[in-house]
């Protein structure tokens, strides 16, 4: 009977360095994507110096970009929105740092409170608002990095309700 072990035949797999996968300097995946923005929340000290509000339009800043994404920091005072869009070719996540956000969709309306996530696939149609009395910041990563933010208009659906089909140029 042979006595070898798998371990004395092939050795270690730990101690093949070939065969381990290296770490990832930046995210790849979507769960690595919102892990990357669940990081971002937690260091305060990383962003919460560059927040600036603005009364006439909603505030961002890009805060750090890497292949194929980018990351924006934005300010949301009461009564801002995004308007309704969607964001072409990239997927994201929407992380509520601060207050809370108001995200629409033709299924549902939902209260983003902070440490809220959002993610989203290329095409994904949404308005996002700032409808309480207290100001708000939302963490946005895109991959890949955002070139587009198509304006979409509301168009009545034969029962009453509001749907979103029409893409405004």
């Amino acid at each position: 009977m042979n006595s070898d072990s798998d371990l004395q035949i092939a050795g270690d797999i730990l101690e093949v360095p070939h065969l381990l996968q290296a770490a990832r300097e930046h995210p790849a995946t979507v769960a690595e994507f919102v892990g990357l923005a669940r990081s971002i929340a937690a260091d305060r000290a990383q962003w919460e110096h560059l927040v600036e509000y603005d009364a006439t339009t909603r505030w961002y800043h890009r805060l750090s970009t890497g292949p194929g994404y980018e990351v924006w920091l934005l300010s949301w005072v009461p009564g801002q929105g995004s308007g309704l869009h969607d964001h072409g070719p990239s997927s994201g996540v929407l992380t509520v740092l601060d207050g809370t956000l108001t995200e629409r969709t033709d299924r549902s309306t939902r209260a983003l409170g902070a440490g809220a996530q959002r993610v989203f696939a290329p095409g994904y149609v949404h308005e996002v608002v700032n409808d309480t009395l207290e100001p708000a910041i939302s963490l946005h990563v895109y991959f890949p990095g955002l070139t587009e933010m198509p304006m979409h208009t509301a168009c009545a659906r034969r029962d009453g309700a509001e749907a979103v089909d029409a893409v405004t140029a």
